[in-house]
């Protein structure tokens, strides 16, 4: 009679075989006969080398799944040119399905109801544009003005103690500074053309955005019901629908969530700045908005810009002012607004979004920074699955197990 018995090495678990003394040993992985000599366990060599097969094919394993995921990687950054507007379109038809939804649920027809919503849409985009654009054309000149002033206050500022520097010191930065920019006249003019091609591309992204979106809102609802007719319950089409699903619905609700706390930041700080006379306020406004949807990093660079432009034009008394003011706003943000109205759309914790913004924003920039939260709570969703089918496959009762460790942790809260 044979015993298989868990030898662990590095963490890792094997099988390994021992035979019992008094039952001859073969050669198919049952111990030798110096095994036996030490009864029924098997030598530390033996155990040792079980441990390090395991090791090795799971560092196997591993290698093969990285190498995968490098290869999609490297196929999606091909394709990045066509992935990025259904990606975009993906994240605009979460905002815009539910007016469509309701439409539709009036007896609406599809198109008209999608057309209709998509109009507004860009209305409201439209509008918000042709708000902010005057206000930069007129205050622009009297910013700038008051940047020159505030650089002269810098420079008097240095000039005394306890910098103490020189008016030669203060030219010949000036005169290194002037220097580099000639030198890299040829580069900075062909940033420009490239930054023609760049728009460009965007003009190109937005309008097939913008077609897609229509598409997404009129047939979306098709999707699943096609891919379980042409695969099949049997070949797993139903977990890949209830994943995206699942996904469609955690994306909608992060979106929603973030729209609702970045109106109310760009409310509570764009009354300050009003009520402070900070120019440009209606600017700093949109990008407190847009910057929201950015978790973490989004907010700390609208905050300091909006601090920066006080700075320069209202003084250093208005500027401490308008910090407090975003200080106390965030404050509101984080500790109340966004935990309460998250709660059901996304379970991530803050150390994985500013990971995902990091990293999103190191590989892709601005669209990588906003697109990094939305990707990293999709994945999150994919993984909680697949932990809920391996824990059915392995018998828990992964819903029972939840709802009673929630009833404790209430109960907790209460006394």
């Amino acid at each position: 009679m044979t015993v298989r018995r868990p030898a662990f090495v590095g963490g890792l678990c094997d099988d390994v075989g021992v035979t019992e003394q008094n039952e001859p040993a073969d050669q198919a992985g049952t111990p030798a006969a110096d095994d036996l000599s030490e009864g029924r366990h098997p030598t530390r060599g033996r155990v040792f080398l079980a441990g390090l097969r395991s090791t090795a094919t799971v560092c196997l394993q591993m290698l093969l799944v990285l190498a995968f995921l490098y290869a999609l990687m490297v196929l999606l950054a091909k394709f990045w040119v066509v992935l990025l507007p259904v990606i975009l379109a993906i994240v605009v038809s979460t905002v815009l399905w539910p007016p469509v939804r309701w439409l539709r649920g009036k007896g609406v027809p599809a198109a008209a109801a999608t057309v209709l919503v998509v109009l507004l849409g860009l209305g409201v985009v439209a509008g918000v544009i042709g708000l902010i654009v005057p206000s930069i054309v007129d205050q622009a000149p009297e910013l700038a003005n008051s940047a020159v002033d505030g650089v002269k206050k810098v420079q008097d500022w240095a000039q005394g103690p306890p910098l103490n520097v020189g008016d030669e010191q203060i030219s010949s930065m000036v005169d290194e500074i002037t220097d580099k920019l000639q030198k890299s006249a040829s580069t900075i003019a062909s940033g420009v053309f490239n930054g023609v091609g760049v728009a460009t591309s965007a003009l190109v992204t937005l309008f097939t955005t913008a077609v897609l979106v229509f598409f997404f809102l009129k047939d979306g609802p098709r999707f699943i019901p096609w891919l379980n007719r042409t695969m099949g319950v049997k070949h797993g089409a139903s977990h890949i629908g209830e994943v995206l699903m699942r996904m469609w619905n955690t994306l909608g609700g992060f979106i929603r969530t973030q729209a609702i706390v970045s109106f109310v930041d760009a409310a509570l700080i764009g009354i300050g700045l009003l009520v402070l006379n900070v120019p440009l306020a209606g600017v700093l406004i949109v990008i407190t908005f847009i910057g929201g949807f950015i978790p973490i990093v989004g907010a700390f660079v609208a905050g300091a810009l909006a601090v920066l432009i006080a700075l320069v034009s209202v003084g250093l008394t208005k500027a401490l002012i308008v910090l407090a003011i975003i200080l106390v706003v965030q404050q509101l943000e984080g500790n109340v607004l966004q935990p309460w109205l998250q709660a059901k759309s996304m379970d991530l914790h803050a150390v994985i979004v500013l990971l995902a913004v990091t990293l999103g924003g190191s590989l892709y920039g601005i669209t990588g920074a906003f697109l990094a939260v939305p990707a990293a709570s999709c994945l999150a969703v994919a993984l909680r699955y697949i932990l809920e089918q391996v824990g059915k496959a392995a018998g828990e009762q992964i819903a029972e197990e939840d709802a009673e460790a929630a009833a404790k942790a209430a109960e907790r809260q209460i006394d």
